[in-house]
C-alpha cells in the first residue's frame, strides 16, 4: 500500500486504475499442467494474474475494497465469466482476503519493472 501512496506523491499524474470490478482465482488443482498464454506453467504460489488486455511481464498492482493490496505479474488471459475484471493465482488473492473466492477490486498498471520493495533502513 505504501507503494501506492508513494507512487501517486512522486508522479506528475494521479495513478488511475485501467479496471475496476469483480477479481476472482485460479488454482492448479484446476488447470493441472496447465501453460498460461504467456507460454509459462501456471503457479498456485507465484503472485500472478489474468487479464483480457495488457503485456504479458507487465507489473499490476490490485488493490481490495478492503484496503489490501498485491503486486501482481501479467502472465495469462481472462477472466472469461461475464463481470470478472482480473483472475489472481491463489497466492496473490490469500493475500487481499484469505477466504474469498470473489472480491471487489481497483486495479492499476505499473510498467514492466517490479516495483521496489520499501528499504529498511
Amino acid at each position: 500500500m505504501f507503494e501506492l501512496i508513494a507512487l501517486m506523491l512522486l508522479s506528475q499524474q494521479p495513478l488511475q486504475p485501467v479496471a475496476q470490478g469483480w477479481a476472482s482465482y485460479y488454482t492448479v488443482q484446476s488447470n493441472k499442467g496447465y501453460n498460461t498464454a504467456s507460454g509459462e506453467r501456471f503457479r498456485d504460489g507465484g503472485r500472478t494474474c489474468a487479464m483480457r488486455d495488457g503485456v504479458f511481464g507487465d507489473y499490476y498492482l490490485v488493490v481490495a475494497e478492503n484496503g489490501k493490496s498485491v503486486v501482481c505479474r501479467l502472465n495469462d488471459r481472462g477472466p472469461f465469466v461475464k463481470g470478472r475484471v482480473i483472475d489472481l493465482s491463489k497466492a496473490a488473492m490469500r493475500e487481499l482476503d484469505g477466504d474469498a473466492g470473489l472480491i471487489n477490486v481497483k486495479v492499476f498498471h505499473l510498467g514492466s519493472r517490479p516495483p521496489r520493495a520499501p528499504s529498511s533502513t
